[in-house]
C-alpha cells in the first residue's frame, strides 16, 4: 500500500475518532488522533494478519492468531483508534462505530472480551498490564515456532506504573526478541504533562540499562516516517533483545484545536468542535 492510500485511511480513521466521541459524549480523543497513524502503518502495512474471509465477508478471527503478526492496545483508553482501524480493515461492520459506548455495544469504552468482538484478543486499559501481556504471546509464539511478531502499544504516563518495569526486565532477560514495544511520548497524561505530574525522565536510557534494543521514530504523525520506523523495529527483531519505538506524537493531532494539551485527554467536542474537527479532516473513504 502506497503512503497516499495510509494517509487517505489514517484520515477517515480521525474523522471516525471525533465522530464517535462526539456521538456518546464521552471518550479519549486526543491520544487516539496522536496514534492514528502508527496503527494505520501498522495494521494496513507492517502486521501479516490473516486475510481469510469467514461470516458476512469479514476478515475471520482466532483468538490465538497462529501464523499472524499480533497486536495489543495496552493504554485502552484510546479505544476509538483501535475500534475504527479494525473496522475499516474489515474485521466488522463499519456502521457498528456509531454504537461506541452506547448499552449493549460490543464497542464499550476500554476494549474488553467477553462481547465477542473480532480483533480484540485482552481487555486493556487497567495501565500497565499490556506488556506483560505481549510477552506472554510472544513468548507462546516461541515455543509454538511461530515466527510472527507481538506489538504492544504503551502511553508514557503509563510508564509510571510499576509492573512496566517488572515486564521490561523479564523481556530482555528471557530474550523475547519476537516483541516490539512501542511507547507514545506525547508528554501529557489525563491530569497534566506528564513531567510535571511524575517525569519519566529518559526512558531512552532506562529501557537500555534494561536489556531492550531502542529506537526512535521522532515523526509519529508521519506516516512516511512510521512505515520505515516499523520496518527497521522488524529488522532488529530476532537478535536477542525485545524492540523498544519511542514514538513521538503529538496529542489531537490533526485538530487544531485539540493539539498539544491534556485537555482533551477524555474530553468529547461538542457540535461546534466537532464541525470544526470534521472540516480539517478530509473524508476519504465515507463515514459510517
Amino acid at each position: 500500500m502506497q503512503i497516499k492510500e495510509l494517509q487517505d485511511i489514517a484520515s477517515q480513521v480521525r474523522r471516525d475518532i471525533v465522530r464517535m466521541v462526539h456521538g456518546c459524549k464521552s471518550g479519549h480523543p486526543g491520544g487516539s488522533l496522536g496514534c492514528t497513524d502508527i496503527l494505520t502503518a501498522l495494521y494496513f502495512q507492517q502486521m501479516k494478519i490473516s486475510n481469510r474471509k469467514g461470516k458476512g465477508g469479514f476478515l475471520s478471527f482466532k483468538m490465538e492468531g497462529a501464523d499472524e503478526d499480533l497486536f495489543f492496545l495496552s493504554n485502552g483508553h484510546i479505544s476509538p483508534l483501535f475500534y475504527s482501524v479494525l473496522a475499516r480493515r474489515g474485521y466488522f461492520p463499519v456502521s457498528e462505530l456509531a454504537t461506541f459506548r452506547k448499552i449493549n455495544s460490543r464497542l464499550q469504552g476500554h476494549p474488553t472480551t467477553h462481547e465477542g468482538l473480532p480483533g480484540i484478543r485482552v481487555a486493556s486499559g487497567s495501565l500497565g498490564q499490556g506488556l506483560s501481556v505481549a510477552i506472554g504471546a510472544a513468548l507462546g509464539k516461541k515455543l509454538e515456532q511461530d515466527p510472527r511478531t507481538v506489538y504492544v502499544l504503551m502511553g508514557d504516563g503509563e510508564q509510571q506504573e510499576g509492573q512496566i518495569w517488572e515486564a521490561a526486565q523479564f523481556a530482555s532477560h528471557h530474550k523475547v526478541d519476537n516483541l516490539v514495544g512501542i511507547i507514545d511520548l506525547n508528554f501529557q497524561q489525563i491530569d497534566g504533562p506528564t513531567e510535571k505530574v511524575m517525569a519519566n525522565r529518559d526512558l531512552k536510557a532506562k529501557y537500555k540499562a534494561f536489556g531492550w534494543n531502542v529506537m526512535e521514530i521522532k515523526e509519529g504523525n508521519n506516516m512516511e516516517a512510521c512505515v520505515a520506523g516499523l520496518r527497521k523495529a522488524k529488522r532488529l527483531t530476532g537478535k536477542g533483545q525485545p524492540v523498544l519505538i519511542l514514538l513521538h506524537t503529538e496529542m489531537g493531532a490533526g485538530v487544531d484545536f485539540m493539539m498539544g494539551t491534556h485537555k482533551w485527554h477524555g474530553t468529547a467536542p461538542n457540535d461546534e468542535q466537532l464541525a470544526t474537527a470534521l472540516a480539517q479532516l478530509t473524508e476519504t473513504l465515507g463515514d459510517y
